[in-house]
């Protein structure tokens, strides 16, 4: 974790010297002049993309892998594609390829009942107790 900080940090200040120089050195010889607030206002965009960046790639590395569909297996998620019969469902985050045997909506939750290699197979969420017979 610390080296990733560091690195980013100065990556971005290198970035930064970068926009500076582009901005202050090479664009006058095109006649190209960026006025001092327009360079601030990128370099505090350029500052903050960054830090947005580092933050969900971290949080991203920070995640327990899935790396077995067994383990999944039971989970509740939510079609992401209209499943008829194959489409994508998202489950703890995370997009995977998915069959059912029935026509599923988008939106509709779904949970996992099997595996056959890397596709999933999901049925219909129906919540118990939500049943008029």
């Amino acid at each position: 974790m610390k080296f990733r900080l560091v690195w980013a940090i100065v990556s971005v200040v290198f970035e930064e010297i970068a926009i500076l120089v582009i901005a202050l050195l090479v664009l006058p010889r095109f006649d190209i002049n960026i006025p001092v607030i327009v360079l601030v206002l990128i370099m505090v965009g350029w500052l903050a993309l960054s830090s947005f960046l580092f933050i969900a790639g971290n949080r991203a590395l920070q995640r327990k892998p899935v790396n077995e569909p067994e383990a999944i297996i039971g989970k509740k998620g939510v079609a992401v594609e209209g499943l008829s019969p194959s489409g994508l469902v998202k489950i703890n985050g995370e997009l995977w390829g998915a069959e059912s045997a029935e026509n599923i909506a988008i939106g509709e939750e779904v949970i996992v009942t099997g595996y056959s290699g890397i596709k999933l197979t999901v049925t219909r969420y129906d919540v118990p107790g939500d049943k008029i017979e």
